[in-house]
């Protein structure tokens, strides 16, 4: 079982076209190539946290195609959500957890500090649709942003691997 992360998907959102300028001549060209990308990673029983505006309008299409089981961090878009709640594992605002020894906290929005920052824990969010830059051990785990792909925990490890300590990191004696 692997965990992956995503989020901005706006499934049947046929303005998000425009808004983002996503390369796509229709919602239904959208929504289907990002079930795609989505089951190209995610398997069956597969962990994946969504961080907001994920469906609009008739979810009931769209999310029985996806594999994983999903765990949705709510957006600004997600009101209609409720209604699929029994096929989410989970709805929350804002996600804390420990996983392949790394603290990481996941929210639709993005946050200067987060918490467990000052430990260089890490930060996943969306909702700046790949127009807002990475601030420390945080960047925008949105489908605009990665190529409207999911990403591993792996792939996020690469990503942070490459990206500077967070600002208000606490630094030990024995340290530089």
């Amino acid at each position: 079982m692997d965990t992956f992360f995503t989020g901005d998907n706006h499934f049947n959102h046929a303005n998000i076209i425009k808004y983002s300028k996503r390369p796509f001549k229709d919602v239904d060209e959208m929504n289907e190539t990002m079930i795609v990308n989505w089951n190209a990673k995610v398997k069956r029983d597969d962990l994946i946290y969504v961080l907001g505006d994920f469906i609009f309008g008739d979810w009931n299409k769209i999310i029985r195609r996806l594999n994983g089981k999903i765990f949705l961090i709510l957006g600004s878009h997600d009101g209609n959500v409720f209604d699929c709640k029994d096929f989410l594992y989970d709805i929350k605002r804002l996600h804390e957890f420990k996983q392949g020894g790394f603290d990481i906290t996941l929210c639709h929005y993005a946050m200067r500090v987060w918490p467990r920052s000052h430990f260089n824990s890490w930060h996943l969010y969306g909702h700046s649709h790949g127009y807002l830059e990475s601030f420390g051990k945080s960047f925008d785990i949105g489908v605009d942003a990665q190529n409207f792909f999911p990403l591993s925990l792996e792939e996020v490890k690469k990503k942070m691997d490459k990206l500077p300590d967070n600002f208000n990191l606490v630094k030990k004696d024995n340290q530089a």
